[in-house]
């Protein structure tokens, strides 16, 4: 069930133990080929397929698209919430369904920037109502391996605006694609560090990040399909209830 769609009566008949599904993405700059909100678009359509596809074991929340941006700020046309307000409201979207009685909550991320304030809220949500299950992760960790296999450049993840993302444009809106201004970006630390925080205008030269000339719909669709299975695999799994065992014999 959609929860934007539903009125009061129709969420108050769902049955408890439903997964509420709670997308998350932002409006940031996407290089000079994608839309700024590329990130909420493809959070949404891979969320919206899940709900289609089994709408008896989810309650799908619109997406919180004012995502944790502060770092493509340098760019023009993008909005960023602070830390603390982008994990405010998430986490008020589940104090407020779970004063309605719901306990089984899961937030698909479609931002890279999401990803740890997501994680600190609902370890704060889980530390505050210990009987909630709870948990995250970004859409495109259950494509991980397609997009591996399928990316022909030699950067085999998804990063920004990228061969991958832009092929996942291509399929999902390709339409606001500006095919003709596809470019291959990205600047490379060295020597080679780890942990480093780096804002986009200082890692890239116009804002994206990986070989997006390489980019394809039929990538996108099989990126895309892959990530809808996960998902999909993923809410069954909450809603039919995950048990924790002990180790298998050594």
């Amino acid at each position: 069930m959609k929860l934007a769609h539903a009125t009061w009566p129709d969420v108050e008949a769902l049955p408890r133990d439903v997964v509420v599904l709670i997308p998350t993405g932002s409006l940031e700059q996407h290089g000079p080929h994608l839309p700024l909100f590329t990130d909420s678009l493809l959070v949404t359509a891979v969320a919206e397929a899940v709900e289609a596809r089994i709408p008896g074991q989810v309650l799908l929340t619109p997406t919180l698209w004012l995502g944790a941006s502060g770092h493509h700020l340098a760019f023009a046309g993008t909005l960023s919430a602070s830390f603390p307000g982008y994990q405010s409201n998430l986490e008020d979207v589940v104090e407020s369904l779970r004063r309605h009685g719901f306990t089984k909550f899961f937030v698909v991320n479609g931002h890279g920037g999401n990803t740890e304030p997501n994680g600190v809220a609902l370890r704060t949500l889980k530390e505050r109502h210990p009987e909630l299950v709870i948990g995250h992760a970004g859409y495109f960790e259950f494509a991980a391996d397609t997009a591996a296999r399928v990316m022909e450049g030699p950067l085999k993840h998804i990063r920004h605006a990228c061969e991958a993302e832009a092929s996942l444009a291509l399929h999902v809106f390709p339409e606001l694609v500006r095919t003709d201004k596809l470019r291959d970006d990205g600047l490379i630390p060295e020597p080679s560090a780890k942990g480093m925080i780096f804002t986009f205008d200082e890692m890239t030269e116009q804002g994206s990040l990986g070989y997006a000339t390489l980019a394809t719909a039929e990538k996108g669709r099989q990126i895309f399909e892959a990530a809808v299975d996960g998902v999909t695999a993923q809410i069954e799994a909450l809603a039919s209830g995950i048990v924790l065992k002990g180790l298998p014999p050594s």
